[in-house]
């Protein structure tokens, strides 16, 4: 039985709600933002700061990196060291599912892991979160899933040197908009109680 299971996914993808119902099945604690949260309890860093350099790299990234002084790091990276001791504290204590926040990587050594990527056709995963974002015109929910995405990508470059969504750092890549929601769900159930 896997303990860990980490779910890497792109926007839109349904990887919270698979993530949720995972969890909810294995009987297992779920996190997400909620890691965010437990991030700004236990650091004198404010909830402003918190919400405004979630999943971002700093601005000078990709310039003059070399002027990032280890003992004067900026907000986000010390954000990113906070998130990643508490993830470690998680995988510790085990029988969890983790949504996001570059999880695969950070725990990547853990025995009985299982780490997932979930992605999907762009058009579903427009629809499925126009659903969502009812308010919201159509190119702008196309722009904030792209802009999301990108967001993603070079977070995860940034803070643990891998390529999102790229196969080789996960267990298994599933695509909900061709397999559907359940589906994905039963797959990912299937291979964490593999070995019982």
């Amino acid at each position: 039985m896997k303990k860990i299971i980490t779910i890497s996914r792109e926007f839109g993808a349904a990887g919270g709600e698979i993530g949720r119902a995972i969890a909810k099945k294995l009987n297992y604690e779920y996190y997400d933002k909620e890691i965010i949260l437990q991030a700004a309890r236990s650091s004198n860093i404010d909830m402003e700061s918190i919400i405004r350099w979630d999943e971002r790299v700093p601005i000078n990234f990709g310039f003059a990196q070399s002027l990032f002084d280890f003992y004067n790091k900026p907000l986000n990276e010390k954000l990113f060291e906070i998130q990643r001791s508490i993830i470690r504290e998680i995988g510790e204590k085990g029988k969890c599912v983790i949504v996001g926040r570059n999880a695969n990587t950070v725990l990547k050594e853990f025995d009985n892991g299982l780490h997932v990527f979930l992605h999907a056709d762009f058009h579903w995963r427009l629809q499925r979160m126009r659903g969502k974002m009812s308010d919201t015109p159509e190119s702008k929910v196309g722009d904030k899933i792209r802009l999301i995405d990108k967001a993603r990508k070079k977070y995860c470059f940034y803070y643990t040197n891998t390529e999102f969504g790229f196969a080789d750092y996960y267990d298994v890549c599933l695509s909900t908009s061709s397999l559907g929601i359940e589906t994905c769900e039963d797959i990912i159930l299937k291979l964490a109680k593999d070995g019982e």
